[in-house]
């Protein structure tokens, strides 16, 4: 079993999923570091890490090529292509990555989370996602989401991300998540 004291969430401070990931690894002693930029809204600033423009810019990304890979089209917008920027630094800062949101048919995630879990997997890195609405774990293998039954973090650097609008069922998953890894 990890020692809390010893581990580290990379997560984004965002409302709903990532701020409570945050609040959660408060209250077991485990540091955060929250990835932000100018102009981004955030509700965690414990651990805040400000990205320069230069870093966002080493993590660019064509949203023509987020849009094809998701099969969604994304706004050209500046304040978006660096949403997905600073989402590519919490992915690859973690060796394991958490998501809340909904597994879509074509087996992605919906909406921006959905770059995150997509991210994840070119990188290779393990991930678990807790669909809201089929109330549940599934973790990505061999192309297939495969239902996960009481997983645990099981990396001292681990990523989470996910839905603003997190609901009573993910409260309730990531409670369990953290308890089962960190609880004697």
């Amino acid at each position: 079993m990890l020692h809390p004291a010893n581990c580290t969430l990379f997560s984004g401070g965002a409302a709903g999923t990532e701020s409570f990931f945050g609040s959660q690894a408060e209250h077991y002693g485990i540091q955060e570091v929250n990835f932000s930029f100018d102009g981004h809204q955030v509700e965690r600033t414990r651990g805040l890490r400000m990205l320069t423009t230069d870093e966002l810019q080493l993590k660019d990304v064509s949203l023509s090529y987020v849009s094809k890979l998701l099969r969604r089209e994304y706004t050209r917008a500046p304040i978006f292509r660096k949403v997905l920027q600073s989402i590519c630094w919490q992915i690859t800062s973690g060796h394991e990555i958490f998501v809340v949101g909904t597994i879509l048919e074509d087996n992605t995630v919906r909406g921006g989370t959905g770059w995150g879990a997509e991210f994840a997997k070119i990188c290779n890195k393990p991930l678990l996602v807790f669909d809201q609405t089929r109330d549940g774990w599934f973790r990505w293998d061999n192309d297939t989401w495969l239902p996960e039954h009481a997983p645990l973090i099981r990396e001292r650097q681990f990523t989470a991300t996910g839905t603003r609008f997190l609901e009573a069922n993910g409260k309730k998953a990531v409670e369990e998540l953290f308890a089962r890894s960190f609880s004697q």
